[in-house]
């Protein structure tokens, strides 16, 4: 098992010396996933309904100014003050950029760090930032987050690259250096719901869901289970090995020693003490999960540590 964590990209943590410190303490802990979150423009007003809550309605954080650091620019510059830690868009909105451009970005971070770059996907949910950054039209989000995954895939391996799709083409080009990983980086799919799983089957290299989606709960070992014999039956459908793609979880609820506990009278997952946590992410390995993310970020640096110290120390030894 191998764990990670979010790195600040928005508020008063996302900058320089502070994302240094917290990636570069978290390689010395022994954390190999850096995972980064994407939005380029924030709207000052949304309507768009929020997958995370339980209303569909988004609130907006207190003081919140609407801060975000690029992830591909934020993930370049993880690339080099890091030496070991695999660096992930967790996830990126694919229909946001150009897939030309996108796919040498991560093929050259992929050569710049040495082969530590992995692509998490994900279709968006918010269509006022579509609007913003003038991407394709967000009722074809699926659609288009689909092409473009396969035009990565033709853009990293082909020698001499050919696509021709509903919303990009590209024929008789050079597109070199390829990047390190062969075939080319992982392509971890974000996502609880059906479309995602699906997508997971037919283009992952990973599913790669969090725990706090209240329309698609799986934040107990029962519901996850339940989740993945989804992907799993969809996979056979398609005529796919299920045991070809590989597993993450994000669990993205800040950790605690105190359980907490859901109104089925069930333990959430990933929370209480070291023993309890120890327990859950051996369950997670039992099915075949190999890689945990956490979120550790306090309030302030001092806090961002204590948490990712806390971990190492007392549960990373237990399993």
């Amino acid at each position: 098992m191998e764990f990670g964590f979010n790195v600040p990209n928005s508020g008063a943590l996302a900058n320089r010396d502070d994302i240094a410190t917290i990636a570069k303490r978290g390689e010395e802990l022994g954390f190999t996933i850096l995972a980064i979150p994407d939005h380029i423009v924030f709207p000052r007003s949304i309507s768009s309904r929020y997958p995370y809550s339980e209303d569909g309605a988004f609130s907006f954080a207190k003081n919140f100014e609407g801060d975000f650091l690029e992830p591909l620019a934020l993930m370049a510059h993880l690339a080099a003050i890091t030496t070991k830690a695999r660096i992930l868009t967790s996830v990126l909105v694919i229909p946001y950029r150009d897939p030309i451009l996108t796919a040498k970005l991560i093929s050259t971070m992929d050569v710049m760090s040495g082969g530590r770059i992995t692509l998490g996907c994900g279709a968006g949910w918010m269509e006022e930032e579509f609007v913003a950054v003038n991407a394709p039209p967000f009722k074809e989000r699926g659609k288009v987050t689909d092409e473009y995954i396969n035009a990565f895939r033709e853009l990293w391996s082909a020698e001499n690259p050919n696509f021709k799709g509903n919303y990009t083409e590209f024929s008789e080009i050079f597109f070199a250096p390829k990047p390190i990983q062969k075939p080319h980086p992982p392509i971890w799919i974000g996502g609880e719901s059906m479309p995602a799983i699906r997508r997971t089957a037919r283009l992952g290299d990973a599913w790669f869901p969090i725990g706090c989606n209240p329309h698609h709960p799986l934040d107990t070992i029962s519901k996850f289970s339940a989740g993945l014999d989804k992907l799993k039956s969809e996979s056979e459908k398609i005529g796919r090995d299920p045991a070809t793609i590989d597993l993450a979880f994000w669990a993205v609820w800040p950790g605690s020693e105190n359980p907490t506990m859901l109104d089925s009278g069930e333990r959430q997952v990933l929370t209480g003490g070291p023993q309890e946590m120890a327990s859950d992410i051996k369950a997670f390995e039992e099915l075949g999960v190999r890689h945990l993310l956490f979120n550790f970020l306090g309030g302030n640096l001092e806090e961002s540590l204590s948490n990712m110290e806390g971990f190492a120390s007392n549960i990373m030894p237990l399993v």
